[in-house]
């Protein structure tokens, strides 16, 4: 690969892994059922946490990451490949769908769990009795799909970037090659000789 290709892909991978260590790091900080006090008025105290930054932020890295790999390797239905069958071709079209899967539920469960663990200070139980509180595995889910998502759109930017086979091997041009006719070689031509029309008049007449 050349050498702007090394250089977008280890930047797109540092992002992933940006996001990725960023949606551990919010998973661990998150708010947990031990850290809400309920009160004698009926509501629940909950702590400061720095969840809702970190997620924000890794959900901030990976739409960055997402959006160079698809500015610099382009989007696969406005590109126009000779021969669609092609190994390339196919790795790249089921990675470029799989990142976007991959992107959209990591992003979802980024933002929503940042925006969930975004409560402070006294807050109204819910349904009477009950405190609510970021489920376990929402940013950890995330930070793999993250990874995951930039792993695969760099699969795809790698393969969009590969040469392309123009002239693919079409059996039916060989086939025309051997069942064609045996040419036969051309023959000599002989060249005129002409004669005076003495040497005729003096055979006749001696």
């Amino acid at each position: 690969m050349e050498k702007n290709a090394v250089l977008i892909c280890a930047f797109v991978g540092f992002l992933g892994l940006l996001s990725s260590a960023l949606g551990f790091a919010a998973e661990a900080t998150r708010i947990k059922v031990s850290d809400v006090q309920r009160t004698s008025l009926g509501q629940c105290s909950y702590p400061k946490s720095p969840a809702l930054a970190l997620g924000l932020l890794a959900a901030v890295a990976l739409m960055i990451a997402q959006a160079i790999i698809n500015t610099v390797a382009g989007c696969i239905c406005c590109k126009k490949y000779p021969n669609p069958s092609d190994t390339n071709w196919t790795i790249g079209l089921i990675s470029f769908i799989a990142s976007w899967i991959t992107f959209i539920i990591a992003f979802v469960l980024l933002l929503s769990g940042a925006a969930l663990n975004n409560q402070w200070g006294q807050e109204r139980m819910y349904f009477g009795e009950y405190c609510y509180v970021v489920k376990a595995g929402v940013f950890s889910g995330g930070a793999v799909l993250s990874l995951a998502s930039v792993a695969l759109g760099i699969v795809y930017y790698v393969s969009a970037s590969l040469p392309k086979n123009t002239q693919p091997w079409n059996p039916q041009q060989s086939q025309g090659i051997t069942m064609g006719h045996p040419q036969t070689p051309p023959q000599p031509q002989m060249n005129p000789v002409f004669v005076h029309e003495d040497t005729y008049n003096r055979q006749q007449f001696p």
